[in-house]
């Protein structure tokens, strides 16, 4: 199936232009099964995005309460003297997605869930990161890496966050029969939630990761923690391979600090340096993958749009 590029001019026009995506999908899910499940981003690049969704939804164009939904990723780490407080910090991705969608439903959906990083004391985890470090193993060949945890660890923490953390959120999204529609967004450095640029795509199911640098200082300079030491330094994420198991992704970027990794993920080959162009391979195994852009964030797809149509890529410049 082709990669189909939507190329818009501002944000207002690329959120409503990804939401009337979303919405037709949806509604088109929902016509043909019991419940269309969806999975959710975070970060500024998708909340238009789910303005529009949230209106149409309590307009009736569709029916909120037989959507289910599994976001991308959640920290580990976050201030609080336990889980609820955590869960409930304001840069939390649970409370991200009750103020930027789920409060404006007025039908719910049936089922919301975030990765379970805030179930991980950050202090505990770097304890026993330390004390059993025959029970892991980095991947990665950047600054952010996953932690990939053995088989039969010694460590019983450890254990528990395989079994009940990783492992589970993969399990309950097999128990919903997969997800139908993706909604992603990019990092700076072409990374996927926290599927940091570097790690390897295989075995990329839910991830503990070490939070690259530069993800970090990004977090700091827009404004979500005071400092390198207030931020998170690790969090439970989907791999790009698991993102890419859904029927439908579509990646929603804008601005200036998108456009280098927008354009290589689908100019050059597929590398883990930029973690989105898992999305080449996606395609050509039948997925289809739907990038909307503002026009500043698609610059250098629009420059070498004759390279696009060579790889059988659909441009449709809106702006």
């Amino acid at each position: 199936m082709a990669i189909t590029v939507y190329v818009t001019k501002d944000f207002d026009q690329m959120s409503a232009m990804a939401a009337n995506i979303v919405i037709k999908k949806s509604i088109d899910i929902i016509k043909k099964k019991k419940e269309a499940v969806l999975g959710l981003a975070t970060g500024n690049s998708p909340t238009g995005l789910y303005k529009y969704f949230a209106k149409a939804a309590n307009e009736g164009k569709f029916d909120a309460g037989r959507i289910r939904s599994f976001n991308l990723d959640e920290y580990v780490g976050l201030p609080g003297d336990n889980i609820q407080q955590r869960v409930l910090h304001p840069e939390s991705y649970a409370y991200f997605m009750i103020q930027e969608l789920f409060g404006h439903l007025n039908k719910k959906f049936i089922e919301t869930r975030v990765p379970y990083g805030s179930l991980i004391d950050q202090k505990m985890l770097i304890r026993e990161l330390r004390e059993n470090k025959n029970d892991w193993e980095y991947k990665g060949t950047d600054a952010g890496k996953s932690i990939a945890i053995k088989a039969k660890p010694k460590s019983s923490y450890l254990a528990w966050i395989r079994k009940e953390i990783l492992d589970g959120y993969v399990r309950k999204i097999k128990a919903a029969g997969g997800i139908d529609l993706q909604i992603i967004g990019v990092g700076g450095r072409g990374h996927v939630a926290f599927h940091e640029s570097g790690i390897p795509f295989q075995g990329s199911s839910v991830l503990l990761v070490k939070l690259d640098d530069n993800t970090i200082a990004n977090a700091v300079a827009d404004g979500h923690f005071k400092t390198k030491a207030d931020s998170p330094q690790y969090a439970i994420s989907m791999g790009a391979e698991l993102v890419y198991k859904a029927k439908t992704v579509v990646l929603v970027a804008n601005g200036a600090r998108k456009t280098e990794s927008v354009t290589r993920s689908l100019l050059e080959n597929m590398t883990p340096e930029i973690p989105i162009s898992y999305g080449q391979a996606y395609s050509q195994k039948g997925g289809e993958l739907i990038y909307v852009l503002d026009r500043v964030a698609a610059q250098g797809l629009l420059e070498n749009a004759s390279a696009l149509k060579t790889r059988g890529i659909i441009l449709k410049n809106l702006a």
